[in-house]
């Protein structure tokens, strides 16, 4: 079950004031929880069936900002609304807030009715469908890594981000004693989610002062991100109801470990009992479905990438000797690679893609994995061998684009994408990430100031 939370049991909560509150909340552009708080018996009685919500939601920038340029929504418009409608199976106790339950909506055509084709959620659950057509499931994972600060996000803020303190001047990465010094946070934020119906697994110190990484229960693809969004919603809120804060962003500070969001993917049968990439006779003993999969992700790697980082800061994260790839190949268990192999040998054998940053968002990132997977199958790709050695060292590699801009017009010429996702999905996006570009290029920069205002 996606939640942990029936309709009966909502209704039940919501008459004997043990719910109070029910937020219904879509998925942005970014990745974010957007929506409305219901005063629960508003919800339970009417609210459930489906609420609106303006259609700019899904044409902004991340500071909120309408963009000009989309064709899905804009002034001449009149930016007018799209339905929100609950996800009733996503239902959830929110421990960390008082009488709260959570909901996550799909957002549909207010005319027709219809998944609205750019939203997030409906570009996966379109993909989704196309696994499932073939008797699949994908089961995904995605670690998250994030900062965790002794400041709140007001002092934060006042310090203009930088020089902020974080919960540990150390590398922390695997240290015990270390690490039982953010429990306050850290612990929280395990049982509480775990709560609220998403099993989390670990967490452990990062490569980075205080830096964390949490490590989510593998399940289907759409609960998977459903799961990632709340979490990342959550710790925010857990963290600042501590006095701290959390930052998800890939590359804070350039000198220190970036926010990676490495994905685990595989598929298996229908019933979820028969593992699809498991053949204990096939070279890495993974079966010829699992490397078809995984050579159309390699071969797309660079059409996608975007997907992965979709943001000028998410590039910076790219250095060697970092942990974050920097060239598009696999290994067996190899963290230079930017896809590893784990679980070779078993049943949990998959792949795992670490080109991601923890600024993706997951129902995009997880849609690009599953159609360059697809495409793999469908053209009956050959994995090629794995690389051995030290990739961030090896000429002669295909690289990860090294900016927004490079990923960004690779994207807007992708074949494979525009088919598997539309064309006006496509065009959707890639408006989305020149945006970014455009914003970024008009700004004057601290950096600038400093070096030009005087000398030249």
């Amino acid at each position: 079950m996606a939640g942990n939370f029936s309709f009966d049991q909502l209704k039940k909560a919501v008459s004997n004031g043990e719910i109070d509150t029910v937020l219904a909340c879509i998925v942005d552009m970014q990745g974010r929880l957007a929506g409305k708080r219901f005063l629960a018996q508003y919800f339970v009685d009417s609210a459930h069936g489906e609420t609106h919500g303006c259609n700019y939601l899904l044409a902004c920038d991340i500071d909120m900002e309408p963009v000009p340029g989309y064709k899905a929504a804009s002034w001449s418009k009149g930016y007018g609304d799209f339905v929100m409608k609950p996800d009733l199976s996503t239902l959830r106790r929110i421990p960390w807030l008082e009488k709260t339950a959570l909901v996550i909506c799909d957002v549909l055509d207010h005319h027709t009715h219809d998944d609205l084709a750019h939203s997030p959620r409906a570009i996966l659950k379109k993909q989704v469908k196309r696994l499932q057509e073939r008797g699949y499931i994908g089961y995904f994972a995605s670690e998250l890594e994030f900062y965790l600060f002794s400041e709140t996000y007001d002092s934060a803020r006042k310090k203009h981000w930088q020089g902020l303190d974080s919960a540990s001047p150390y590398i922390g990465d695997y240290q015990i004693g270390i690490t039982s010094k953010e429990e306050g946070v850290m612990r929280r934020l395990r049982n509480e989610m775990e709560a609220a119906g998403i099993p989390i697994e670990n967490s452990k110190g990062e490569w980075g002062p205080g830096q964390e990484e949490i490590n989510v229960r593998y399940a289907e693809a759409l609960d998977m991100a459903d799961r990632h969004v709340i979490l990342k919603n959550g710790a925010k809120e857990i963290a600042d109801s501590e006095g701290k804060a959390i930052s998800f962003m890939a590359k804070y500070n350039y000198g220190l470990a970036g926010n990676s969001s490495h994905i685990h993917n595989s598929l298996w049968s229908a019933d979820g009992k028969t593992p699809l990439f498991f053949d204990r006779q096939a070279d890495w003993t993974l079966s010829s479905l699992g490397q078809q999969w995984a050579a159309g992700q390699l071969k797309y790697a660079k059409e996608f990438t975007w997907f992965l980082a979709p943001y000028i800061n998410s590039y910076k994260r790219f250095q060697a000797g970092t942990f974050a790839p920097t060239k598009i190949m696999w290994s067996e268990d190899n963290r230079t690679a930017g896809f590893r192999l784990c679980g070779e040998g078993t049943k949990g054998i998959r792949m795992e893609c670490r080109i991601g940053g923890a600024d993706l968002n997951p129902y995009l990132a997880f849609a690009a994995l599953i159609a360059s997977g697809l495409a793999g199958i469908d053209e009956k790709l050959e994995l090629q061998k794995p690389f051995v050695g030290d990739a961030y060292q090896a000429s002669r590699l295909p690289e990860i684009p090294k900016t927004l801009r490079d990923a960004t017009e690779t994207l807007a010429k992708s074949k494979m994408l525009k088919q598997a996702f539309g064309d006006d999905v496509i065009e959707h996006y890639v408006h989305t990430a020149r945006w970014e570009q455009f914003e970024y290029d008009r700004r004057i920069t601290d950096w600038e100031l400093h070096r030009g205002f005087e000398r030249y």
